[in-house]
C-alpha cells in the first residue's frame, strides 16, 4: 500500500516517532477504553497517524456482543495482511471483549497479529508491543481480573466539550443473553472522590458535558455498601462549577430507585434524559432472560420519571426473537412500547453468543419470524418517535454544538448538536458562527422520527471555553496515576535507509 509523502516523512525520518491508529467497535465503554488506549500510546511516545492506513501500529478495540463481531474482526485483520507482509515492522494489536473471549485463538486464526490483550489489562499494551518487537513473536496476555481501575490510566479525550467518566466496570447480573459479565468481570466501583476529581479535571479543560459510565450505573455503591450512592453522586456533580450537563448510562430497572429520580429532577445540570433498557415487554421472556423486573415495575418507573420530569426523553434497548418468544410475548413488547412512548430505541434481533445460557436454549426462532417481528417493531417505534418529536415543533431548545453529528450538514448549510434531552438537532446558523462546544438556543421548525430541524435564525449564541479549546485544536489529555509498570519510554525510531534495504 502506497504511503503519502507526509506519512513517509513521519515514519521514515530518523528519530521520528512511531504512529498509531485505534479502531473501535461496540459500546460507549469501548469508546472510552479507546481514549485510554490513545493516552497510553501517546505517553509511550507514539503519535496519532495522520493517515490511518499508514499507521505503524493499528489497535483494534473489539466488541463481542453481536453475532457477526468475530467475522467483522477477522475480515478487517485479513484486509491488513498484505500491508503487514509489505511492512513487517508494522504492528497489529487486538484488545477488548472479543480478545478476552477468543484469547490465543486470534493469533492462530491470524498469525500476523502481534499483540492480544484483554479488558482487564489495557495498561499493558505499550509493554506488550515493545516485547513483541524485541522477541519477533506474538504476545498474548489476558488477565482474569482487573489489574487497575481503568480510569487511573492516562486518557486522550476525543472531544473538547463532552467526556466519558467511568464510575464502575463489570456487572453482577446474569442475563442469559449477555456475555459481558464473563468478559468484563464482577462489578468494581470507583470511589466517589476519584470520580468527582476526574470530572473537575475535565471541566478545568473546558468540558461542558460529562456522561457517567457503567455496565449498571445505578447499582453503583454495591462494593462499598451504599445502595443510595448513585443518587448522591448525581447530586454532587451539581456542585461542580462550569459543568453544564450530566448524563449517565446504562441503568438497570431492578436497581432503579426513587432517590435517583429525585436527584435527576432536583439537580439542575443533570439532563432529563434516561436510557432504560427494556429488552422485552413479556414477563415470561423477562424471566427466561433473568431480568429481575416485570412489565408493571418497568412502566411504574417510567411513570415516576415522567411525573417528576414531564419533559424527560426516555430511550431503551429491545431484543426481538429471544428463544421461545411467542406472538403473544412479542405483542406484550409492542404494548409496552405504546405505553412508554420512547423517544428512540436501540433494537436488536436476538443472536446466539457462545458461552451464554440462551445460546443452548430450545426453541431458537427461525430467522424469518424474527425479521417479521423486527420490522413491525421498527414501524411502531418510528410512528411513536415521530409523534413525540412533532410535539416539540415551535419549542425553544438549547443545543450543544457538536462535530460530525449531521452527515448532510455541509450540503444543507446547517450545524448539528444535542438538545439537553439528548435529541439530535440540525440548525441553521443565520449570521452567527458557532463552534463545536458552543451553546445555541433556537426554535424547532420541523420534526422527523430521528432528529429535529431548526431552520430559523438562532435566538442566541454563547461562546464557551469548550469552543475556545476546539478552535485552538486542544482536547483534554488527563494523566493517570503510576501503575508500577516498567517505563517504556519513546519507542525506537525506524532505521534510516539509503536506497533499497535488503
Amino acid at each position: 500500500m502506497a504511503m503519502t509523502t507526509e506519512t513517509q516523512s513521519l515514519t521514515e525520518t530518523p528519530g521520528a516517532a512511531r504512529t498509531y491508529d485505534v479502531r473501535t467497535y461496540g459500546c460507549q465503554m469501548n469508546v472510552h477504553d479507546s481514549e485510554r488506549i490513545s493516552g497510553l500510546m501517546e505517553d509511550a511516545g507514539y503519535v496519532r497517524a495522520a493517515d490511518p492506513e499508514a499507521a505503524d501500529v493499528v489497535v483494534f478495540n473489539t466488541c463481542a456482543v453481536r453475532e457477526n463481531a468475530d467475522n467483522r474482526l477477522y475480515g478487517n485483520l485479513g484486509h491488513l495482511r498484505p500491508t503487514k507482509v509489505k511492512n513487517p515492522d508494522m504492528q497489529i494489536a487486538v484488545g477488548g471483549c472479543l480478545a478476552q473471549k477468543d484469547r490465543g485463538d486470534i493469533v492462530k486464526k491470524a498469525p500476523w497479529v502481534d499483540v492480544v490483550f484483554g479488558t482487564h489489562n489495557i495498561g499493558s499494551l505499550p509493554a506488550l508491543l515493545e516485547r513483541a518487537r524485541h522477541n519477533h513473536e506474538a504476545e498474548v496476555e489476558i488477565l482474569e481480573s482487573l489489574e487497575v481501575f481503568p480510569s487511573t490510566l492516562p486518557t486522550k479525550r476525543e472531544s473538547t466539550y463532552a467526556g466519558w467518566v467511568s464510575i464502575s466496570v463489570g456487572c453482577n447480573n446474569t442475563c442469559t443473553f449477555c456475555i459481558v459479565p464473563s468478559l468484563r468481570g464482577k462489578e468494581k466501583d470507583r470511589r466517589p472522590g476519584e470520580i468527582l476529581a476526574e470530572v473537575e479535571a475535565l471541566v478545568a479543560e473546558g468540558v461542558l458535558e460529562v456522561t457517567l459510565l457503567g455496565q449498571n450505573v445505578n447499582s453503583y455503591g454495591v462494593e462499598f455498601g451504599d445502595r443510595l450512592a448513585f443518587g448522591k453522586l448525581l447530586r454532587a456533580t451539581g456542585e461542580i462549577a462550569g459543568l453544564e450537563r450530566v448524563r449517565f448510562t446504562s441503568p438497570h430497572p431492578k436497581d432503579f430507585t426513587d432517590d435517583v429520580i429525585a436527584a435527576m429532577a432536583e439537580t439542575p445540570n443533570v439532563c432529563h434524559s434516561l436510557h432504560m433498557p427494556l429488552q422485552s415487554g413479556s414477563d415470561r421472556v423477562l424471566k427466561a432472560m433473568r431480568r429481575s423486573y416485570r412489565q408493571e415495575k418497568y412502566l411504574g418507573i417510567i411513570d415516576k420519571v415522567r411525573a417528576a420530569m414531564p419533559d424527560a426523553a426516555i430511550t431503551t434497548d429491545i431484543i426481538v426473537g429471544f428463544p421461545g418468544e411467542t406472538d403473544e410475548d412479542f405483542e406484550q413488547t409492542l404494548e409496552v412500547v405504546r405505553r412508554a412512548r420512547f423517544s428512540s430505541a436501540f433494537t436488536f434481533q436476538y443472536s446466539k453468543r457462545p458461552g451464554t445460557p440462551a445460546a443452548v436454549m430450545e426453541e431458537q426462532l427461525p430467522k424469518a419470524v424474527v425479521q417479521e417481528r423486527y420490522v413491525r417493531l421498527i414501524n411502531l417505534l418510528e410512528e411513536i418517535t415521530w409523534a413525540e418529536n412533532k410535539r416539540l415543533v415551535g419549542e425553544k431548545v438549547e443545543v450543544l454544538v457538536a462535530v460530525g453529528e449531521g452527515r448532510k450538514d455541509e450540503r444543507t448549510g446547517r450545524l448539528s448538536g444535542r438538545a439537553r434531552d439528548g435529541r439530535l438537532v440540525h440548525f441553521a446558523t443565520g449570521d452567527l458562527a458557532p463552534r463545536p462546544g458552543d451553546i445555541v438556543e433556537t426554535v424547532v421548525t420541523y420534526a422527523a422520527p430521528h432528529h429535529l430541524n431548526a431552520d430559523g435564525a438562532p435566538l442566541s449564541h454563547r461562546r464557551t471555553r469548550a469552543g475556545d479549546a476546539f478552535e485552538a485544536g486542544r482536547t483534554p489529555k488527563l494523566k493517570g496515576v503510576s501503575l508500577g509498570l516498567p517505563t517504556i519510554g519513546v519507542p525506537a525510531p525506524l532505521p534510516a535507509t539509503q536506497g533499497c534495504a535488503l
